[in-house]
């Protein structure tokens, strides 16, 4: 049986992904989907993307572009530095290229530049790395870049969560259009929770693997959850990214 497994923000820690995959019983009939920010973090972020495009070509994978993504592409592709992005992770990203050419830096840039911006599974689950505004969905988006950095949506769902029914007139407009939403983009850890967490419709699978937390693999159907070490265990020396 083909499941959906939805993995959470890696940035840039390899170890703890491959020690995740070995914890999952997978097949070669289920689809990945990867919620974004696979870079800018922990050390092996130029690693994880050769890893990620070995791993397409045995696996079905949807790759969604994260704002970390973002800025790793324009790097590539311009080869100028953004102040944030440098003080946010691209620093180690950076390092990571070191010793690699440039037609493997093509590749990798290719790689970004195929990334979905979303994904709507046949089961009208939408996947995003963000959010969006729109109460007319992801494809009426006025502003593309929320996409990758809107939080209002899952503010929005912590909130109105248990509150106010599905039925009431003022039930939010956006969480109506989908079945469910899955996103990563803010780390549970920011509400002192280490797993994934659910508000009405929203379930956030970003658990702080770039940060002190781990990496997460979440089952859509059944809500099962699979979880690597606390990623800083496979980088002593490293402080992860910046909060």
């Amino acid at each position: 049986m083909k499941r959906t497994l939805v993995f959470g923000d890696i940035h840039g820690g390899l170890k703890a992904l491959i020690q995740l995959l070995e914890r999952i019983d997978y097949s070669v009939n289920d689809r990945f989907v990867f919620l974004g920010d696979y870079v800018d973090g922990w050390s092996e972020s130029a690693q994880i993307i050769d890893f990620l495009m070995e791993l397409s070509q045995k696996q079905e994978c949807i790759f969604i572009k994260g704002n970390h993504d973002a800025w790793c592409q324009e790097w590539l592709e311009e080869n100028t530095i953004n102040d944030i992005w440098f003080l946010h992770g691209g620093k180690s990203t950076i390092e990571s290229y070191t010793g690699i050419d440039y037609s493997q830096k093509e590749k990798h840039h290719n790689f970004f530049n195929s990334m979905k911006d979303y994904f709507v599974d046949e089961n009208n689950n939408l996947f995003i790395h963000a959010g969006f505004s729109s109460m007319h969905g992801p494809e009426k988006e006025h502003y593309q870049t929320n996409f990758s950095w809107d939080r209002t949506l899952w503010e929005m769902a912590l909130i109105m969560d248990k509150r106010i029914k599905k039925d009431s007139l003022l039930y939010p407009k956006r969480l109506l259009l989908f079945n469910e939403i899955y996103i990563g983009h803010t780390p549970t850890l920011h509400y002192n929770v280490e797993i994934p967490m659910q508000g009405c419709n929203v379930w956030n699978i970003d658990t702080g693997a770039g940060f002190y937390g781990k990496l997460t693999c979440l089952d859509v159907e059944t809500k099962e959850f699979w979880q690597s070490d606390v990623v800083q265990t496979f980088y002593p020396k490293e402080k992860g990214r910046n909060k």
